[in-house]
């Protein structure tokens, strides 16, 4: 039997009036449409995974506003979606593999399904899709079934490279990534023993939508406790990674010298090789390695960042991304302890912060020439 799918998208109908309460998902009013083409059952020999499917498909809409609408049964059919559906770019699905079997008395059977529908509704509810009853769900599914029992042990889907691909390009007018625009923000400190970001061996350094949608429901428990965003810690000693979807940089005072050391996070495959991360980078040691400062890519862990907070080496802390550009950060709560991150109660951003976004938006404006900005009328076909 195919394993269902949450895809958060744009509605695909016009909806019903909204109910005073969110609907619940209800098999009582299941829609059935059956093909006008019914198919050939495939032979037995030919019954490799994820090469045949049946006539029908169940879809189930879910909206924030109503709740979950009216679910129906259709012919199998393309699924419909807006280029900006989350789904495609930061990894918002989950899916369940159950079977549905023909006894020796010709029933149709479900072994187990309580534990799959179970697993489903904990899957989705992890990246904050919508929590379902498992046992309404498991009715409609045995509806859909009975519609194309005929090929029963003639369905499924397996894990293998796809065999087709589509690339495409959006675009969208944006303003600031935050509301606070260029202004502080503040971190919850997520300890890799409630929730991992990324881990070696990982896809973290990557640019794929698996590693952003498990990080939402935390990112929105952060979010009710009055934080921004997380800061992804990871091992028994709380080794800093990224700040949200944002690399991390962090200006100290050398113990015991007049200099200053800029350090982030290393590459070290749970890193994403950020573009602005290397913007940050050479624009550090073009422009303040003359001035003194050391420049690092090293562990760092929050046992340090704690300790310079609190013995004044702490300079400025700040993100940096495609989105944001930079983003000061003007507190990290960890544990119980709530980081000042170096900056003046009238203060909005630290001086490297500030340096970092001019020089940068500097070059991406072309307010300064440089090989980093291309102009679109100079790209030729």
């Amino acid at each position: 039997m195919a394993p269902g799918m949450l895809l958060p998208s744009p509605p695909l109908t016009a909806g019903p009036t909204q109910p005073s309460t969110p609907a619940r998902l209800d098999a009582s009013c299941l829609h059935v449409t059956r093909t006008d083409h019914p198919s050939a059952i495939p032979p037995a020999h030919d019954l490799a995974f994820g090469k045949h499917v049946t006539d029908h498909m169940l879809q189930i809409e879910w909206t924030e506003t109503y709740g979950w609408h009216q679910p129906r049964i259709l012919p199998y059919q393309d699924i419909r979606l807006d280029p900006t559906a989350s789904v495609f770019h930061y990894g918002f699905e989950c899916f369940e593999g159950m079977k549905a079997y023909r006894d020796a008395r010709g029933r149709l059977r479900f072994f187990r399904p309580d534990m799959n529908l179970d697993r489903f509704s904990k899957s989705a509810v992890r990246i904050a899709l919508p929590s379902l009853d498992g046992a309404e769900l498991l009715k409609l599914i045995a509806e859909f079934v009975k519609v194309d029992e005929r090929f029963v042990l003639a369905q499924g889907l397996g894990v293998t490279a796809p065999t087709s691909a589509l690339l495409y390009v959006i675009a969208s007018p944006v303003g600031a990534y935050y509301s606070t625009g260029f202004n502080p923000i503040s971190l919850e400190a997520t300890s890799s023993r409630h929730a991992t970001r990324a881990w070696p061996g990982g896809a973290g350094n990557q640019k794929v939508g698996g590693n952003y949608a498990p990080s939402i429901a935390p990112e929105k428990a952060a979010k009710s406790r009055g934080f921004h965003q997380c800061l992804w810690l990871f091992g028994d000693d709380d080794a800093i990674t990224e700040a949200g979807t944002m690399n991390l940089f962090i200006a100290l005072k050398v113990q015991g010298h007049d200099r200053r050391e800029l350090v982030t996070p290393p590459l070290d495959g749970t890193i994403l090789p950020g573009v602005t991360r290397d913007c940050v980078l050479r624009l550090a040691r073009e422009r303040l390695v003359p001035r003194g400062w050391r420049i690092s890519e090293r562990k760092i862990c929050m046992a340090e960042l704690s300790e310079a907070s609190k013995s004044g080496k702490l300079v400025e802390v700040f993100g940096s991304g495609t989105a944001a550009v930079v983003s000061p950060i003007k507190a990290i709560k960890w544990r119980e302890q709530l980081i000042e991150c170096g900056l003046l109660p009238h203060q909005n951003a630290g001086k490297i912060a500030t340096w970092m976004k001019d020089w940068i938006e500097s070059r991406q404006y072309g307010i300064e020439e440089h090989e980093w900005s291309v102009a679109v009328d100079h790209v030729s076909r």
